[in-house]
């Protein structure tokens, strides 16, 4: 069987190890049989019957997980004003947004002096490259307070316009099947494109699809909504590394099959010329104002994300906030968001609300945050392209579960996610509005969880729940086919981490390249 392979160097093996006395004994580690590393240190991926593997999730994030994230001086410093300190901070923001960009995309920090800063309307960036940066985000650092009655995002990142597709250069895709974990296609016409071209991998929703997953049969109840295909019409940003006469490489790896049963793909060059970059939130405790704990009109997300690009969010602390802590939307890709906190949300525990850390965007990332008192603390929405990455994140004193939440998520790893709750991955049915699948190619990586439900769809692809620790059950509909499993309970998973074992096997193959 044909096997994909990442090399990985002694060292890294080391580091992905855990370093215990010599006297301690440990279980042997426990690999995978479907992504493991060899004795000789490869990053080994088994296909399966179809050609399908599980993909390489390492370009999510700022720049891919290629840059780290910058440390830029402080152009202009603030400290609190009396009362309403909204037009105070807006102000500074906006003539940072008037600078120059540097050749990185960079204008400007605004530094916020450690105080308290009521806020009334939402602080917005509308300007790549300005960076919003405080002093810490413990409540006696710098402390910014939502004290409007109504729903809004205290610190808002948004770019304009959409993004279009560039006329003629749509082309089909001529392979009968694209697999999962593929990097390269073959097209119909390869001659428009070269490396470095931004170019949507276009996968039409059709309705011999939508039947055969069965979600035109949905069980009928107040508010149900059957799917329609045009609302799976599946848009893939991606970047050509390569061509090769006809054959397209790709940075992302395909997380979709692609099966001309099903529609087949396209492939097509985009432009967005109003999406923002560089842009940067960090070290800041934000808080709401609340009347009573399920109080619904309060600042309802701490930082929302929408038409940028390669932005990140560290160190931001979010609290009695009604829905997000951070909240990254559609057009929303790669960014990075570390080191958050959302604690002590506010809001009624029902649909809709408490959504911790959300997703609706692709090639992003959310590491080392942490959650109290959320619903769906790390989660992704309807119709995401992945890949996407939740790692090494907490969630305690949860009302309700983890992971894709209705409408089909494509592409998400869920690594080393601890929660006294849930995660769940499964058909939702006439849940909500008739929620239905929730998502495919979702991968549970060494999680520990209350317990776990992992089904796989009836057509195109699976889920997986790798080294998963907890409770496993079968879902709230019971009768939909299983997802793969494997090492369920294993107490010495190895690699630890999928996420950062690809980082490493793709840095060092990076390396290598730049050698020759």
């Amino acid at each position: 069987m044909k096997t994909f392979r990442h090399w990985i160097s002694a060292c890294t093996l080391s580091a992905l190890c855990t370093v215990l006395p010599a006297q301690t004994k440990m279980p042997a580690p426990w690999q995978s049989s479907l992504v493991k590393i060899s004795k000789s240190g490869e990053l080994v991926y088994i296909p399966d019957e179809e050609g399908n593997v599980i993909p390489d999730f390492s370009r999510v994030g700022y720049h891919h997980g290629n840059q780290s994230i910058p440390q830029h001086s402080v152009t202009r410093i603030i400290s609190p004003v009396e009362g309403d300190n909204w037009a105070h901070i807006q102000q500074a923001v906006d003539e940072i947004s008037q600078l120059p960009a540097d050749q990185n995309g960079h204008r400007g920090v605004l530094l916020l002096k450690r105080g308290l800063y009521p806020v009334s309307q939402s602080v917005v960036i509308k300007a790549g490259g300005v960076v919003l940066k405080g002093e810490g985000s413990n409540v006696d650092e710098t402390r910014l307070i939502a004290t409007a009655k109504r729903k809004y995002a205290l610190i808002k990142i948004s770019g304009a316009g959409i993004r279009e597709e560039i006329s003629g250069t749509r082309v089909s895709i001529t392979d009968k099947f694209v697999p999962v974990g593929t990097h390269s296609f073959q097209v119909s016409c390869g001659e428009g494109f070269k490396s470095g071209d931004k170019i949507v991998v276009y996968r039409p929703g059709t309705q011999k699809w939508v039947h055969d997953i069965k979600m035109d049969q949905i069980e009928e109840r107040k508010g149900t909504r059957q799917w329609t295909p045009q609302e799976y019409n599946l848009a893939f940003e991606r970047e050509v590394t390569r061509v090769e006469g006809n054959r397209l490489f790709i940075d992302n790896p395909v997380v979709m099959q692609m099966d001309w049963k099903y529609g087949g793909g396209d492939v097509y060059k985009y432009k967005f010329d109003g999406r923002i970059n560089e842009v940067g939130v960090s070290d800041l405790c934000l808080e709401s104002e609340f009347d009573d704990y399920e109080d619904t009109q309060h600042g309802w997300i701490g930082v929302q994300i929408e038409k940028a690009e390669n932005c990140w969010v560290d160190n931001v602390t979010a609290r009695y906030f009604g829905y997000a802590a951070v909240s990254c939307e559609r057009f929303a890709k790669n960014v990075t968001v570390r080191n958050c906190r959302n604690l002590e949300p506010k809001a009624v525990i029902t649909g809709g609300l408490r959504y911790s850390f959300n997703n609706i965007g692709q090639q992003n990332l959310f590491m080392n945050c942490q959650s109290t008192e959320g619903r769906h603390d790390y989660i992704t929405g309807s119709q995401v392209c992945g890949p996407n990455v939740f790692y090494n994140c907490t969630a305690t004193q949860t009302y309700a579960d983890i992971g894709p939440h209705h409408r089909w998520a494509v592409g998400t790893l869920y690594d080393n996610i601890v929660t006294d709750g849930d995660i769940n991955v499964q058909d939702r049915g006439k849940m909500g509005s008739g929620h239905g699948w929730a998502g495919v190619t979702q991968v549970l990586w060494n999680c520990h969880v209350g317990r776990a439900a992992v089904q796989s769809p009836w057509a195109s692809g699976k889920n997986y729940s790798i080294g998963t620790k907890g409770e496993r059950y079968p879902g709230v509909f019971t009768d939909r086919p299983d997802g793969v499993w494997e090492g369920h309970n294993e107490t010495n998973v190895f690699p630890r981490s999928l996420y950062v074992t690809q980082l490493m096997a793709r840095q060092k193959a990076d390396l290598s390249l730049l050698i020759k």
